[in-house]
């Protein structure tokens, strides 16, 4: 007889197969022998088809997963163990026996179609109750999955995505060295513009020393000439001098007195000679440096730029199963400041309300404008008191415009192409970010962080504190499954939800404003830091670029009729902020 506890081989007996002791023909908990324990059957589950122990027996009857299954006792049970089904698997290699990354000692058997999770007991009785979420038992929906349509198409998938993480890899190490290669050449081309200057310079510095040549060549050419006058006339003087004397000591009065007349004639011949020498203009020279080459080299911080310019290659993070956008072609802008404006426009807020309608807000200038995207113009301007914030959907022809400084959301509604204020709801604090779907509103609120949901009366209907979730909440979209939030104080897109609990978290970016939800459930955010705007995955995993090199991208929204991308601009520019660009996305 086998003994409660004992370890046994995981291999099932077959009703067909005849039993060679008496303990295999003991009737043992299927369940339990598979977690390695083999202990008597007390009762069996026909849907299950598996023999239960005492205490796997009374689990059975009050799991919500199982409590409706028909149980047979130790009287009316099988006498021999059952096969499997072909749910369960046929080999002993197939048993449950990955551990929950949450519950390390519990096997994972349950998946939630809800969050898509792979779920052990634990999880299903903390986190995915039956009101809330639809579980399954794994080897009751894993009986067709082999070589199955969903088993070609996520090898397929994976080989694809495994291709172009091989693609990325080659991608930027040819990037890599294409760069390198290049900031050589640019530092050769720096060293060549050097020398350029040096010959510039050496050119400059051979005039100044030519002028100077010559200056000292008219110099020592008239100290010669006056050095050869000055000797023959000093010769001529002395003669002369020489004979005076000579004829006064002789007593030669005659001849002394023409001497003498005839020296006074050469010293005026003399110092008419010399006086053409001394007129001659020596200066002494100084160096006075050029000041515009001097405060040019002083005010310069480098010798030119080294500017840089994007590959065409994309290599963005690969996203699995998510919508395909392939090519961005720009379709154009839209101005949308009017004569009504006072200041720089400043779009923050930007909702569809028809594929051929947008309507955005106008912080700076207080006003909320309906776009005309087929006429590409503003058609309606509303003007407010005070500065809008975001603004939401709320009917085909209802809107509903955040007033953060007046603690306000103003519903705006559109009659015969006009925008005309209707009534008011006050919230508890600044509100920011908002989002509508079936009756509620969905808040931001500041100092602290966290979001409140409202009915239409705004009525609080939940509160989320944002204590460890969120820093400085600044937009919402959502869905039935989810609502997301944008937070540049933690620079994250979470993900939330209904009751509040955080079920993803996206972080690959620097600082997110603006947000729009496209058809399959992902979501577009503006990246104001990095210039790009991001597509992000509905469970928060993985995200693409989609545009870059842009201008301060804020606010976005997406038109899934007709492909295209709308986005805003904060760079302080009226030449961006002043328009709304718009991509065609394919």
């Amino acid at each position: 007889m086998a003994v409660s506890g004992k370890k046994a081989s995981k291999q099932f007996s077959s009703s067909t197969t005849s039993m060679a002791s008496d303990e295999d023909l003991q009737i043992y908990c299927q369940p339990c022998d598979e977690e390695g324990t083999r202990l008597p059957a007390h009762g069996y589950c026909t849907e299950c088809r598996e023999h239960l122990c005492k205490n796997c027996y009374t689990a059975h009857k009050v799991s919500r997963l199982s409590k409706h299954h028909t149980l047979q006792d130790a009287t009316n049970m099988p006498k021999v163990l059952q096969q499997p089904s072909t749910s369960i698997h046929t080999g002993q290699s197939d048993v449950l026996t990955t551990p929950c990354l949450k519950h390390p000692q519990e096997m994972i058997k349950f998946y939630c179609n809800d969050h898509t999770k792979l779920l052990c007991s634990v999880c299903v009785t903390l986190e995915h109750q039956a009101t809330s979420c639809k579980v399954d038992y794994i080897p009751d929906i894993s009986g067709d999955i082999l070589d199955s349509k969903q088993y070609q198409d996520i090898l397929k998938t994976l080989n694809h995505t495994s291709d172009q993480f091989q693609q990325m890899v080659e991608n930027v190490k040819n990037m890599t060295n294409k760069s390198n290669i290049s900031l050589k050449d640019a530092l050769a081309a720096i060293k060549k513009f050097r020398q350029e200057i040096n010959k510039r310079l050496d050119v400059l510095e051979r005039q100044a020393e030519d002028a100077a040549k010559v200056i000292e060549q008219e110099n020592n050419k008239h100290l010669k000439a006056v050095e050869t006058t000055c000797e023959d006339i000093t010769k001529l003087l002395k003669i002369s001098s020489d004979n005076i004397k000579q004829l006064n000591t002789s007593k030669q009065a005659n001849k002394l007195f023409m001497e003498l007349k005839l020296a006074e004639k050469t010293i005026q011949n003399v110092e008419g000679k010399t006086q053409h020498l001394f007129s001659y203009d020596i200066k002494e020279h100084n160096f006075r440096s050029n000041d515009v080459i001097l405060n040019f080299l002083k005010t310069e911080k480098s010798l030119g730029t080294l500017t840089q310019k994007a590959f065409n290659t994309e290599y963005q993070s690969v996203q699995v199963k998510s919508r395909q956008t392939s090519h961005a072609a720009h379709a154009g802008k839209i101005c949308v400041k009017t004569s009504k404006a006072e200041c720089r426009c400043w779009i923050i807020g930007m909702t569809l309300l028809t594929p051929d309608l947008l309507i955005i807000t106008d912080y700076l200038n207080k006003a909320v404008k309906m776009v005309d995207t087929s006429s590409q113009s503003v058609s309606d301007q509303l003007q407010l008191k005070f500065k809008p914030w975001d603004i939401t959907t709320v009917t085909s022809t209802e809107l509903a415009v955040t007033l953060p400084h007046i603690q306000i959301i103003q519903f705006i509604s559109i009659s015969s192409n006009k925008l005309i204020k209707k009534h008011t709801v006050r919230v508890a604090r600044d509100c920011y970010g908002i989002s509508y779907y079936q009756g509620k509103l969905i808040v931001s609120l500041r100092s602290p962080a966290k979001l409140q949901i409202l009915d239409m009366n705004g009525t609080i209907l939940t509160t989320i504190d944002g204590k460890n979730i969120f820093k400085d909440t600044c937009y919402i979209t959502c869905n039935r499954h989810s609502i997301y939030v944008s937070d540049s104080g933690m620079k994250t897109v979470t993900r939330l939800n209904w009751q509040g609990d955080v079920i993803g978290r996206y972080s690959g970016m620097s600082d997110f404003r603006g947000m729009s939800m496209s058809d399959d459930g992902t979501v577009f955010v503006c990246d104001q830091d990095r210039n790009v705007i991001k597509e992000i995955s509905g469970d928060c995993s993985t995200g693409k670029v989609v545009l870059q090199d842009l201008k301060s991208p804020h606010a976005v929204c997406w038109c899934g009729k007709t492909k295209k991308l709308y986005y805003t601009c904060s760079a302080g520019d009226a030449k961006y902020d002043h328009f709304i660009h718009i991509y065609k996305l394919s």
